[in-house]
C-alpha cells in the first residue's frame, strides 16, 4: 500500500470502504503513505490575500463575496500591485513559501489580467511561489498567466456532481473541470479541492474526492476546507460536521492522492488544536498562515508557531524553481530512505523476538 503508484480509478465502494475503516486503521494507513512521498513534520506554508474583494456575480451559497447576498461585507477594487507586493514580502518574512492570489471574479477582464500577471511576475521575483484564483479562464487567459510565471491555479470542485446544483447554479460542475484542464494545458500545476460540511452526505464526500482523484495528474495541492458560516448566506444555519469525519475525509485523501500536498485549509480558526493534530497525522501538510483567508478567520501566524512548537512541526522549504525531475527524483529517494528505515525497524523488531 505504502509503494503503490497514484491511482486515477478509485471506485465509490472502495473509497466508502476506507471512510468505513475503524478510525485508528484509517490513520495509520494514512501515516504510512504520508511518510512514503514527505517529511512527515514538514507542513507547506501558505498566505493568502484577497486583491479583489465582493461584488461576485456567481451565486455559491457558502460565500460571503457573492454579489446575491447581504453579508455586511464591503467592496473593494482590484488592490494596487505595490500592496500586494508589500504583502508578500511580509508573507515571506513570516515563513510563508508560497502566496495566494484570489479575486472575486466569474472570470477576469483583460484589463484586470494585464495588472494581475504584473502581480504575479513582482511576487515570483521575491522567491516565493505563486499561485492565483481568478474564476474560469480560457486558454488564453490561461496561457498569459503561465508566462507570467505563475505556479499553481486554484479552482475548487467544492462538492459531488450530484449535490453541486444544491450549492451553485451560476457555474456548472462541468465548467469547473473545463477550467482545470485549461489550466493544465498551460503547464501551471493545480490547486482544487472542497468544502466539507455544506450538509452534504457521506457519499457526497466519496464522490468529490473520486473526482479529484480522477484528475491527470492528481492536483498538486487539496485544500480540504471546513465550511466558515457567515451570517447572511444560505448556509448560515447548516449542521455542523463532525470534527471526526472531517479528519476522515483528510485521511482518505491522503491515502487516494499520496504526492499531493493536503491542505488544512478553511475552518483551522473553528478548530482546536487536537483537531488540528489529527489533521497532521492523518495526512494533512500544507496550511495557510495568517489572519485571514480572503474575507474569513485564520489562526494569527503566532498562534500556529506555537502549534507547531508544541507539535514538533516546521515550515517546508522547498526550491521553488525546482523541475518535475529533480521533484520526482527527490521523491524516490525519499521512498527508498523511508523503505530502508522499514526494514531496519522489521529488522530490528526480530531480533528483540529472539530475546
Amino acid at each position: 500500500m505504502t509503494t503503490a503508484a497514484p491511482r486515477h480509478d478509485w471506485t465509490l465502494d472502495e473509497i466508502n470502504a476506507l471512510f468505513a475503516l475503524p478510525f485508528n486503521d484509517l490513520l495509520f494507513q494514512a501515516q504510512q503513505v504520508h511518510r512514503t512521498h514527505f517529511d512527515a513534520n514538514a507542513v507547506q506554508v501558505s498566505t493568502l490575500l484577497s486583491i479583489k474583494t465582493g461584488a461576485c456575480p456567481e451565486d455559491c451559497k457558502y460565500c460571503p463575496q457573492s454579489g446575491h447576498y447581504n453579508t455586511q461585507l464591503e467592496k473593494e477594487k482590484l488592490l494596487e500591485i505595490e500592496k500586494v507586493v508589500e504583502q508578500a514580502k511580509a508573507a515571506k518574512e513570516a515563513g510563508a513559501s508560497r502566496f495566494c492570489m484570489g479575486a472575486a471574479w466569474r472570470s477576469p477582464r483583460d484589463k484586470d489580467l494585464l495588472v494581475v500577471e504584473e502581480m504575479v511576475r513582482q511576487v515570483k521575483a521575491l522567491g516565493l511561489e505563486t499561485c492565483m484564483t481568478l474564476g474560469m479562464v480560457d486558454s488564453e487567459q490561461a496561457s498569459r498567466l503561465a508566462k507570467a510565471g505563475l505556479d499553481y491555479y486554484n479552482h475548487n470542485l467544492d462538492t459531488s456532481p450530484d449535490y453541486y446544483g444544491e450549492i451553485i447554479t451560476t457555474r456548472t460542475f462541468s465548467d469547473r473541470l473545463d477550467t482545470l484542464a485549461t489550466v493544465r494545458e498551460a503547464g501551471m500545476k493545480v490547486c482544487s479541492g472542497g468544502i466539507l460540511g455544506m450538509g452534504e452526505d457521506a457519499q457526497d464526500r466519496s464522490a468529490l474526492l473520486q473526482q479529484l482523484a480522477k484528475l491527470s495528474p492528481h492536483p498538486e495541492s487539496v485544500p480540504i476546507n471546513m465550511l466558515v458560516k457567515v451570517t447572511g448566506t444560505p448556509l448560515e444555519n447548516v449542521e455542523d460536521l463532525d470534527p471526526i469525519e472531517f479528519i476522515r475525509a483528510i485521511a482518505v485523501a491522503r491515502i487516494m492522492m499520496p504526492q499531493s500536498h493536503v491542505r488544512l485549509s478553511a475552518g483551522r480558526e473553528q478548530m482546536s488544536e487536537s483537531t488540528q493534530a489529527l489533521a497532521f497525522l492523518a495526512g494533512a501538510n500544507s496550511i495557510f498562515y495568517g489572519d485571514t483567508l480572503l474575507t474569513t478567520g485564520n489562526p494569527q501566524a503566532d498562534i500556529d508557531r506555537a502549534l507547531f512548537a508544541k507539535l514538533g512541526l516546521h515550515p517546508e522549504r522547498r526550491e521553488t524553481c525546482e523541475d518535475e525531475a529533480t521533484h520526482a527524483k527527490r521523491l524516490a529517494q525519499k521512498a527508498e530512505h523511508n523503505a530502508r528505515a522499514e526494514q531496519v525497524a522489521a529488522l530490528a523488531v526480530d531480533a528483540s523476538a529472539l530475546h
